[in-house]
């Protein structure tokens, strides 16, 4: 009873407590069976107007456009550079395509499936498909029936594994384009509409044929800004603050780092070059006796020996004159040479024969009712090894059959090229490269540099004290993809973002250099700071104060000979000034004072004005009016040709406005 009576005297506590229990208990059943919609969350790339991009949806996009890039180049190797550029135009692609569509919603515009249809295999294909070699015949000209001959394989399949992968990989290929076609034509629907709306009316006809015939002669005297010293003028603060929140629009900025960096080359030591040496010293008796050099070569060699046959064009210079000797022989050999920091030897194996260098030929049709297909000329060097060989051993009119892959293709040789002296060498190279000792002891420095150097300041006086190039890198985003010319440095950029500025960072590797960089400035605000336009502002500012100062000096004015003389100018002389002129004779862009002696009629002397350049005083002269027939038409055509790139800025614009959140910082 002792016990029920302290629950009772505790049970609001207990109430409480257990309360808490069971609110924990849901909120972790629900964090839990909630994490997939949180972790979705997190694996979004990006939102474009409202649409997420789901990171498989963005990888699956960089990997259409990887197999685009690969057919389209014939390549599978690319560099960093271009998947740079593939990632973002991939980007770019989902950007522009949400945004079109937000926009297409808003006043009811879209593409029909049979307008797409028509637009891929109909009477009136996209240019884009058109310039696609891809969908080419032999004449270099765009195939109908080529391309639905494609989609149509695509669609039946193949029970044949391999034949199946390449109309996968088509498939991919037709599809990027289908949308690319889409996206396109959206756009110039677009622009279309905009080029539609873009008219000029009777009035503005009017307005420019007036503006460009309307005239007057004038004589002007002009006090440079830079003839007022600066010492004669005061510029205050706010005044650069005023100016500073006038312009913050021209200030926006993306959040960005500046980092300076120091590199240390990753170069081969003296006792790596002593080692690459004594290997080929090593080798070389065997190297000129052995009767499977292959093996000796194959196992140590950066140049593998496969029998090719060299001409005096390509055999590597430093053993043409050996390899084309009179009397050299099977057997010959050179000494260990030494160039671009590789040591080398040549053996020959077989010489005194002659060989074609090029070769013309046609792939045989491999079934009936196909063609046969004339590839045109090809050189030795061009050609895989399997096909060159009987090709270039061949007549004229000869055929012979190589495998390719699960199949066979035959080939006819066409033409055959001159025979010209031939070669077989076999060719021990080892490049001098950096060995792991040597890395270990140029990372180690890299190091010790910064223990010694642990901020940013220190780090800088410290390498320019050794005589290290202090390398400063501006404005990187948080998708900068590397950091200037440095190879593989994206950790450096995602580093910059995480660090304090002032820190110091550990030791990357850039290719062939080992980095450490310092971060100089973080700017995460919507605009750029005043300090950092303060040196522009302040230079506005005191032509501004310049301007009132010259502007009090000529108070009161009353002729154009007395404002030269107060001035210390000579007075210039310009024929003829028009609204429609973007200069004002040889000064330059001057729209102020352009527009202020066209307004103010025949002989009329103006207030001083301020200019871009300087303060002027203009007097007009007579009317210098052009001779010339209003023709409404003709003016509206001509202003409708000055609006042609307004669409085109409009699509930049609904770009620039749209509404997107980039986070492919956290993915890359």
């Amino acid at each position: 009873m002792a016990s029920l009576q302290k629950i009772r005297n505790h049970g609001a506590l207990l109430i409480a407590i257990v309360g808490l229990a069971m609110l924990a208990f849901i909120l972790g059943d629900f964090l839990n069976s909630g994490s997939s919609f949180f972790n979705r969350s997190r694996e979004n790339v990006g939102v474009v107007e409202g649409q997420k991009i789901h990171y498989t949806e963005y990888e699956a996009a960089k990997d259409q456009l990887t197999e685009v890039y690969k057919i389209e180049s014939g390549r599978t190797d690319f560099d960093e550079d271009t998947y740079s550029q593939i990632r973002n135009q991939v980007w770019n692609m989902f950007v522009m395509d949400y945004t079109l569509r937000a926009q297409a919603e808003k006043i009811g515009m879209a593409i029909t499936p049979d307008e797409l249809t028509e637009l891929c295999i109909g009477e009136h294909v996209h240019q884009i498909l058109r310039g696609r070699r891809a969908f080419m015949d032999e004449n270099g000209q765009y195939s109908r029936e080529t391309v639905k001959g494609l989609i149509s394989a695509i669609q039946e399949g193949s029970d044949d594994a391999e034949q199946n992968a390449n109309l996968q990989q088509a498939k991919t290929y037709w599809m990027y384009w289908e949308k690319a076609v889409r996206i396109s034509y959206m756009q110039e629907k677009y622009t279309a509409l905009f080029q539609h709306l873009l008219k000029a009316n009777s009035l503005d006809a009017e307005f420019a044929f007036n503006g460009r015939q309307n005239g007057v002669s004038a004589d002007y005297v002009m006090q440079p800004y830079y003839a007022v010293a600066d010492s004669l003028v005061k510029v205050s603060e706010s005044d650069i603050k005023k100016l500073y929140k006038q312009h913050q629009e021209q200030y926006k900025q993306t959040p960005n780092r500046a980092i300076k960096y120091i590199a240390f080359d990753i170069v081969p030591s003296e006792d790596d070059f002593k080692a690459a040496e004594e290997l080929l010293v090593r080798l070389q008796e065997e190297f000129k006796t052995a009767e499977d050099v292959s093996v000796v070569v194959n196992t140590n060699s950066d140049i593998m020996y496969d029998g090719r046959d060299y001409s005096e064009e390509t055999v590597p210079a430093q053993f043409k004159e050996f390899a084309f000797a009179k009397g050299a022989k099977a057997g010959d050999c050179t000494e260990i040479l030494f160039e671009n920091n590789t040591y080398a030897m040549a053996r020959i194996m077989q010489a005194g024969y002659s060989l074609p260098d090029s070769v013309e030929l046609k792939a045989i049709a491999a079934a009936e009712g196909q063609e046969d297909q004339e590839l045109g000329w090809f050189k030795a060097a061009d050609l895989p090894k399997n096909i060159a060989e009987p090709a270039l051993a061949g007549k004229r009119g000869e055929k012979f059959t190589v495998a390719m892959g699960m199949g066979e293709q035959t080939y006819e040789i066409m033409e055959i090229g001159k025979p010209t002296p031939k070669v077989k060498l076999a060719i021990l190279a080892r490049e001098v490269t950096p060995s792991s000792k040597t890395y270990s002891i140029i990372y180690n420095s890299a190091k010790q540099f910064i223990v010694a150097n642990p901020n940013a300041e220190a780090l800088e006086a410290a390498a320019q004290e050794a005589g290290m190039a202090v390398i400063p890198q501006y404005n990187l985003t948080a998708t900068t993809d590397k950091v200037g010319q440095l190879k593989a440095s994206r950790p450096i950029v995602r580093w910059a973002f995480e660090a304090k500025e002032g820190a110091v960072s550990d030791v990357f590797e850039c290719g062939q250099q080992f980095v450490v960089a310092a971060l100089t400035e973080v700017n995460d605000d919507e605009y750029r700071p005043l300090n950092a336009v303060r040196a522009e502002l302040t230079y506005e500012a005191t032509n501004n104060a310049k301007a009132e100062y010259i502007k009090k000096e000529l108070k009161g004015v009353e002729s154009l000979e007395k404002a030269a003389e107060l001035m210390g100018q000579q007075i210039q002389h310009v024929e003829r000034v028009a609204l429609s002129d973007s200069r004002f004779g040889n000064v330059g862009m001057e729209p102020a004072v352009i527009g202020t002696a066209v307004a103010q009629g025949e002989n009329a002397l103006s207030e001083p004005i301020q200019g871009n350049m300087g303060v002027f005083v203009v007097k007009t002269g007579a009317a210098n009016n052009l001779e010339g027939t209003f023709d409404a038409s003709s003016e509206k055509a001509q202003l409708a040709s000055r609006f042609a790139y307004l669409p085109y800025q409009a699509m930049q614009m609904l770009e620039d406005k749209a509404d997107v959140t980039d986070n492919r910082a956290n993915f890359q």
